[in-house]
């Protein structure tokens, strides 16, 4: 049995190696390549503006990204009017294949922007990183573009425990990220340590080839990140990773509460795939209930909460999907069917 070390290790790039837009820019016109960026929001009026600001220039006046996309999940708080504002393409995620109804979560707006965007290449952000540079953009695709071996780029960084830190001692830099180190590293550690070198698992900026992603279930929710790593694994091997340094990455902080709502998320996640390893007998039938305490009037109170992570199935085998992006995109990646279909 391989030993994490033996592992095949994703090369690790700096955004600084591809610094140069416009270089990338005739890579992608040599290559015929088409270039979407998308950002899924829900409420993120007070960074989206600042955000695209940063990046629009490589649309409008460079040429590297061909859109810029905006797919919300139905912001309250001018979201929408903000991005458009600013220039982005902005979609309300409920208007995008609505006969197959509609979910709230990040991974259900990343399920209908693959359909709704034109790229072969795609690019996402998240959209309440304060710390957005056009570097995120361009260290993303560069790998992409440099090699056709590699599929799937994720970011990292530095995550400070909050926007306001400014210095870069190690205890600020390690202080973010406690989703990933509490309950992701070490989970991947022990069921996919192949896995185990990459240095931010649950980035939410990434990028990929669509021919890979339209084979892909989408967990609609908090899992949609994970889901892709370990179904990527097992159908093509870690050998399609590569990561990027993207230095550092502020953002909202989150309760611990919301964190909890989140794993449970991704332990859903986990379970359904090592349950189709057949590593775990199945599940309990009930729905997967999470309690969680809090003081009201000076007593405990249980909140219970039923957070399933349903999935959307592979884009693939949509039917208005192959019709709008036919004939399919070139896949330079062997692509055997997805898991979900070969059930």
């Amino acid at each position: 049995m391989a030993t994490p070390n033996q592992w095949f290790v994703p090369p690790t790039f700096h955004h600084h190696q591809f610094a140069d837009a416009r270089e990338l820019r005739q890579q992608k016109q040599a290559q015929g390549r088409r270039i979407s960026l998308c950002i899924p929001t829900f409420n993120e009026a007070a960074t989206i503006g600042s955000l695209l600001h940063q990046i629009m220039a490589l649309r409008d006046e460079v040429g590297l990204v061909d859109e810029i996309a905006v797919v919300d999940s139905g912001s309250i708080d001018g979201t929408r009017r903000v991005a458009a504002e600013a220039g982005a393409d902005v979609y309300l995620a409920a208007d995008i294949l609505p006969q197959y109804g509609n979910n709230p979560g990040k991974g259900e707006n990343l399920w209908k922007a693959l359909y709704q965007l034109r790229g072969d290449l795609l690019i996402f952000l998240d959209g309440d990183v304060t710390t957005v540079h056009p570097g995120y953009v361009t260290g993303l695709i560069g790998p992409l573009l440099a090699d056709a071996s590699v599929g799937y780029v994720k970011g990292c960084y530095d995550r400070p425990a909050a926007a306001s830190h400014a210095t870069d001692s190690a205890d600020d830099v390690d202080a973010g990220g406690r989703l990933t180190e509490i309950l992701a590293r070490p989970l991947l550690s022990l069921w996919y340590p192949q896995l185990s070198w990459l240095i931010q698992p649950l980035a939410g900026e990434f990028s990929a080839r669509r021919s890979l992603l339209e084979r892909l279930a989408h967990p609609v929710g908090y899992g949609v990140e994970l889901a892709h790593l370990l179904d990527l694994t097992q159908s093509h091997g870690a050998e399609i990773f590569a990561q990027t340094d993207l230095g550092r990455r502020c953002h909202r902080h989150r309760s611990n509460r919301h964190l909890g709502q989140a794993a449970h998320a991704l332990l859903q996640v986990l379970q359904l795939r090592l349950r189709r390893r057949g590593i775990l007998l199945d599940q309990p039938q009930e729905a997967p209930m999470l309690r969680q305490f809090v003081r009201h009037g000076g007593q405990w109170q249980a909140e219970e909460l039923c957070i399933v992570e349903q999935e959307r199935p592979p884009l693939i085998g949509i039917p208005e999907y192959r019709v709008r992006h036919s004939p399919p995109a070139e896949n330079p990646l062997s692509a055997p069917l997805p898991l979900a279909e070969k059930e």
